[in-house]
């Protein structure tokens, strides 16, 4: 059988990783406050007409290499982000044979829902 995804993790793989990946969404959302904050401040200093470089430039452009760099370690995994602001996260997984998603939010102790690829979010169900 011909699989989408390279990778597919058990529960017990994934819970495993919720420590770590809890400190990635943790630094993306501060690097996003930051980018944002940079950009604010650029795009003030464009409207009056003022030189942009420097520091703000340099620490703007540390944040997106910053941000970058995060989501690589989600990609190299295989582990889709799809939404920051509440931390939800799918993995690969194999259920009966079949390709689905564990589905896991930031606000959940364990990961403790599936869903198969098309149905996202919504077609969440409880693993037994």
């Amino acid at each position: 059988m011909k699989y989408r995804f390279k990778k597919h993790f058990t529960r017990d793989e994934a819970q495993a990783l919720l420590p770590q990946l809890r400190l990635w969404l943790a630094e993306l959302n501060r690097l996003r406050e930051d980018t944002e904050k940079f950009e604010k401040r650029l795009n003030g200093m464009n409207a009056e007409g003022q030189d942009t470089g420097g520091e703000t430039v340099n620490n703007w452009i540390k944040a997106l290499a910053g941000i970058q760099a995060v989501l690589l370690e989600f990609q190299t995994r295989g582990i889709q982000l799809k939404d920051l602001s509440r931390g939800l996260l799918d993995f690969p997984a194999l259920i009966g044979g079949r390709e689905v998603f564990l589905c896991w939010e930031a606000d959940e102790d364990t990961v403790e829902f599936w869903h198969d690829l098309e149905t996202g979010y919504g077609g969440r169900e409880k693993l037994d």
